[in-house]
């Protein structure tokens, strides 16, 4: 059965293009998917992300735990901080991609497709003392994106200008109490997410309409955290792919003490990665797409995980999981190929971002 979020009700009546995204109803987008990125890298847009996992992890042991099974160090960050991070396997793979929000209870915001096997994984691995709770129903999750956020979020008792990036807080949205404001966002733009009661959801959503924000659906969130070079669990890493693999290498602190998939990840260190991601740009009308196979004359290289045509830079954009021997000896402007269906398409080898926004660096 297809599952529904609190505000389910409000996109239909906006004329939202609804598709099935992880056994959700969600929104793909209201009018088109290039005007709702400029709202987002102009002005302001609002996502319903209530897809996404709200997990609680309560009891005394809840920060040690969580310490043991994540590749971060959360001891680095204090109560009101979020962090971003992973859950790996013991052969280092990478199970998901979450973010930790340091408090109590502990919150942990993971993908939606994901949502039940971390949960059955965190709670298969907690120790007696700890507790670890589904509250994705209880809360509705909404993200307000773009460069005019702060300008036009309704937030009564909450100093938005002294909020740093990845901080957070509570406070009144809206004239609803009770919200979490978080300053952490999937666009590469400066924003907030909003952990709102289910119930209120829809009075909040109609606020940040009526105060100017564009109503965007998830198509438009690809598109801008594929420019900001932001990874998607499922395409650019999955339980396959190591952090160091995908370029996430700066989330793994070997340092901080044991931790599930530390033995294996310190021996990729050690060792270097087989693979590497990279960013392509395509040349011409190219677009990479997922899937599609990666060559250099005619050597087979690797596979693009994420790929899309980037109305703000004008032109195709990618990423691909390829050999890191031959990764090496590619500087940025590299000529490769892609296979499209049979075609050749001509791509070059590009740093990531492709694109940096309004987002505030700590």
């Amino acid at each position: 059965m297809v599952r529904r979020t609190p505000l389910h009700g409000r996109h239909v009546a906006a004329g939202g293009h609804l598709v099935d995204f992880a056994g959700w109803e969600m929104p793909q987008h209201y009018t088109s998917v290039r005007d709702e990125q400029q709202a987002v890298r102009t002005a302001a847009g609002l996502f319903d992300v209530s897809h996404m996992g709200r997990l609680a992890v309560e009891g005394d042991g809840a920060g040690a735990f969580l310490q043991s099974v994540v590749t971060n160090d959360l001891d680095r960050i204090g109560d009101g901080q979020a962090q971003y991070n992973l859950l790996c396997l013991p052969d280092g793979g990478v199970l998901d991609d979450l973010v930790a929000y340091r408090g109590d209870p502990w919150r942990l915001v993971v993908n939606a497709a994901n949502r039940e096997a971390d949960l059955d994984w965190l709670a298969e691995h907690a120790p007696g003392n700890v507790r670890v709770r589904d509250v994705s129903e209880e809360l509705a999750l909404l993200a307000l994106q773009g460069p005019r956020a702060q300008a036009l979020l309704p937030a009564e008792d909450v100093d938005l200008e002294r909020l740093p990036f990845f901080g957070w807080t509570r406070g009144t949205v809206a004239g609803v109490e009770g919200c979490l404001v978080s300053r952490t966002g999937y666009t590469g733009e400066d924003g907030f997410e909003l952990f709102v009661p289910a119930e209120r959801a829809p009075a909040v959503w109609d606020a940040l309409l009526a105060a100017g924000a564009t109503p965007c659906g998830l198509a438009a969130r690809d598109v801008c955290r594929l420019e900001a070079g932001l990874r998607l669990h499922g395409s650019d890493m999955d339980a396959e792919t190591n952090p160091y693999e995908a370029g996430l290498g700066w989330t793994v602190k070997l340092q901080k003490g044991e931790f599930v998939g530390r033995e294996a990840l310190q021996r990729v260190r050690s060792e270097g990665p087989s693979r590497k991601l990279i960013g392509l740009r395509g040349a011409g009308r190219t677009i990479p797409r997922h899937g599609a196979a990666v060559s250099c004359d005619g050597s087979d290289a690797g596979a693009v995980t994420s790929g899309t045509y980037s109305f703000w830079l004008e032109r195709g954009i990618g990423m691909a999981l390829v050999q890191a021997t031959m990764a090496a000896r590619w500087p940025e402007g590299s000529h490769l190929t892609v296979d499209l269906r049979g075609r050749a398409g001509d791509v070059e080898v590009a740093s990531l971002p492709f694109y940096r926004g309004s987002v505030r660096q700590p």
